[in-house]
């Protein structure tokens, strides 16, 4: 089995795509009330669905944070200190809600937070080199 994807369950489509789109520069091209959104970003299947759409078909109904999401993250990855701390400007400058300053932790990674309309969490990071070459030393 391997990795596919993953996909965020979303109550306002137009909303998260303008956000995705606009704030954070992903290529939707699906018009703001499509039910699902399929794109790849970077090689990894990124979907939205929209939660009604998935509770019908589904025949479940489900629980939803309101709020910051503490469950997960998507984290993003730039390849310098700078580009942290410019992207998370940019990203809070367009809206996104600030949730941690960009900061050197002690393992070497710039990290910040930022969170999209519906409170999910989002890293903005850095290990100072290029993507290819992230992993700590």
């Amino acid at each position: 089995m391997r990795l596919d994807g993953f996909g965020i369950f979303v109550k306002d489509m137009g909303k998260m795509i303008r956000f995705y789109r606009d704030v954070l520069g992903f290529e939707i091209k699906e018009p703001e009330d499509t039910k699902n959104v399929y794109l790849i970003k970077d090689g990894t299947l990124f979907m939205f669905y929209g939660r009604d759409d998935f509770e019908k078909m589904t025949s479940h109904r489900y629980e939803y944070v309101k709020g910051l999401n503490g469950h997960a993250e998507l984290a993003l990855y730039v390849d310098t200190f700078e580009e942290v701390d410019e992207q998370y400007k940019a990203a809070v400058d367009k809206g996104a809600a600030p949730v941690l300053e960009p900061t050197t932790e002690p393992w070497g990674q710039r990290t910040c937070y930022i969170a999209d309309p519906e409170g999910n969490l989002i890293e903005i990071g850095s290990f100072g080199r290029p993507f290819e070459e992230r992993e700590p030393k």
